[in-house]
């Protein structure tokens, strides 16, 4: 395959990221262990000018600035030389803003990987090609780069851009890009991801991360950094029916025109839209009840739309408490249970039969696990048949509710078709589920 075929260039590029690209751009960083992470965003800070000298100084090793160190900020990770948590920098550009997470590459933390990519907008899949067979034209990839990537996609991350690292410490660069891009052009079809673009980068050197370097490994696009300026921010799900979990209720209002001092219903718009006149249904008690008013977030009123937050006042008093959703009236139908793609999080294997907490939104609601229908096989995207799911595994589970949710398919919404099981006895974060079907 000709490295041509896959520079983003002309109309295909900016078809391929029509979007909102005004609004700061939230993005991640994944892949294997090593592959050059923290080291490719501190490039980006560095390079963009977004850190202070005093700050660069700090990070110098035997008078080597350690470009890693300006998001691993943990103890343990600069004792370990790995990244743990995830950090999040922030930099702007003169085109835009942008947000980075820097998540942690070893598999007993893809959890924390897993929570950053739930609210991204793009995911930066490092590569890096000195751990590759790179002569091989049928080179496999590593597990936890396929991992990665099938669970950014899972999680709907809009678009996904490869990086393959660590060029410049190969002898025949041109010919490792040309095959590297080859294994993951192939893998992305098979596996159905929205891949925007493969780019040829050294995060230590410098090269195409925030300054292009045309004709390097046969690769003529733009840098890592001109691509990221022209993604798409997450679309608001404002076409689905209106939903808003309740976050908080305020007593009393603090306007002298808000319907005689009624509660207000704080929270943000998961679906749709809500303004005065709507008759809404209160999940789990059924009640409904009309809009009154709306008021944004800075308390004047109007119309608010799905991603923004908005307090709402009913017309007459009803029973709503944290935690409690308010829905269009007869839009959903709250189910008892669905079939959902879950992955999981717990050093105990998940198997059928146990009880967890789910939260969804912010309400706690009893959930047991009625069956594990499949699990993932990572490397070749086939599905086997299971009786538990390891920690970090990704399989198709049945679950069942103690109280009725009221779900949409993940596909259709980020928000109504996305769970946390937490376990009962510890608290930890178990699991995280997407519905494939209420």
């Amino acid at each position: 395959m000709h490295t041509a075929e896959l520079q983003p260039s002309g109309a295909a590029f900016a078809a391929a990221t029509a979007g909102n690209v005004h609004s700061a751009l939230k993005f991640i960083t994944c892949g294997s262990v090593d592959d050059g992470k923290s080291t490719l965003i501190g490039r980006l800070l560095v390079d963009s000018r977004a850190v202070l000298q005093d700050h660069l100084a700090g990070v110098q090793r035997a008078g080597v600035t350690d470009l890693a160190l300006l998001t691993d900020g943990l103890s343990a990770e600069r004792e370990q030389g790995i990244t743990i948590d995830v950090a999040y920098r922030y930099f702007a550009t003169e085109n835009r803003k942008f947000i980075i997470g820097d998540a942690p590459g070893h598999e007993q933390y893809t959890r924390n990987m897993v929570t950053a990519a739930s609210s991204a907008d793009a995911a930066v899949v490092l590569v890096d090609a000195t751990k590759l067979d790179w002569k091989n034209p049928s080179l496999e990839l590593l597990p936890q780069t396929r991992r990665h990537s099938l669970l950014v996609n899972l999680l709907r991350v809009p678009s996904i851009v490869f990086a393959v690292n660590k060029l410049d410490a190969v002898d025949d660069p041109v010919l490792a890009f040309a095959n590297i891009s080859a294994a993951l052009t192939a893998f992305s079809k098979a596996a159905a991801l929205p891949f925007k673009a493969i780019v040829p980068v050294s995060a230590l050197v410098g090269y195409n991360v925030v300054d292009a370097n045309p004709g390097w490994c046969g690769y003529t696009g733009p840098s890592l950094l001109a691509l990221l300026e022209k993604l798409p921010t997450t679309p608001s799900e404002s076409a689905e029916a209106f939903s808003f979990p309740v976050q908080w209720v305020e007593k009393f209002s603090s306007s002298s025109d808000t319907s005689q001092s009624r509660r207000v219903f704080w929270g943000r718009v998961a679906t749709g839209s809500v303004k005065p006149g709507q008759t809404i249904t209160v999940l789990p008690s059924g009640l409904t009840a009309t809009v009154a008013q709306v008021l944004d977030h800075v308390r004047q009123p109007g119309d608010v739309t799905a991603g923004r937050s908005a307090g709402i006042i009913l017309d007459r008093e009803v029973d709503v408490s944290r935690g409690d959703w308010l829905l269009a009236e007869t839009a959903f139908e709250p189910s008892r249970e669905v079939s959902a793609t879950i992955a999981w999080m717990d050093d105990e294997p998940l198997v059928a039969g146990r009880l967890y907490w789910a939260l969804h939104g912010h309400r706690w609601v009893k959930a047991k696990v009625k069956r594990i229908v499949h699990r993932l096989d990572v490397n070749t995207l086939a599905e086997e048949a299971a009786t538990e799911l390891p920690a970090n595994a990704i399989g198709h589970v049945e679950l069942a509710f103690q109280e009725p949710l009221a779900t949409l398919p993940y596909a259709r919404s980020r928000v109504l078709g996305s769970l946390v099981l937490v376990d009962t006895a510890s608290h930890k974060t178990a699991g995280a589920v997407l519905v494939r079907q209420a």
